[in-house]
């Protein structure tokens, strides 16, 4: 059991140091000057009008989703771009396959009409 004490140790004092910082404010804070004003919704200075839970076009939920697929193309073209000068044949080749791809799916986006606005 000894040789797990500085484990112990060490989750013990992680626990603290991250739980310490959520209970602090509560001693602070007071309930007392809640009011109505401050308690309602507040929409750019204009009492709100009109339902909040809205709903939304699905080109929206298409964007973020094609965003979330195209942007990890930044972590792959990082690590590529950095060494370009000592990079052998075969990963230059393994980029410009991996951007042809994009490319394609970028070209196939465009053409189903995915970003078009209306």
């Amino acid at each position: 059991m000894s040789e797990f004490a500085p484990i112990c140790i060490y989750l013990v004092i992680s626990l603290l140091v991250s739980l310490i910082p959520l209970g602090v404010p509560f001693p602070f804070s007071s309930n007392t000057s809640t009011y109505p004003e401050k308690l309602s919704a507040y929409e750019c200075g204009f009492d709100p009008f009109g339902d909040a839970r809205s709903r939304f076009d699905i080109r929206f939920y298409l964007v973020s989703i094609l965003f979330i697929i195209l942007d990890p193309e930044v972590t792959f073209f990082f690590p590529w771009a950095v060494p370009l000068n000592k990079i052998d044949p075969f990963g230059s080749w393994s980029m410009m396959a991996f951007l042809l791809i994009l490319t394609i799916g970028f070209l196939y986006e465009w053409k189903r009409g995915a970003s078009d606005r209306e």
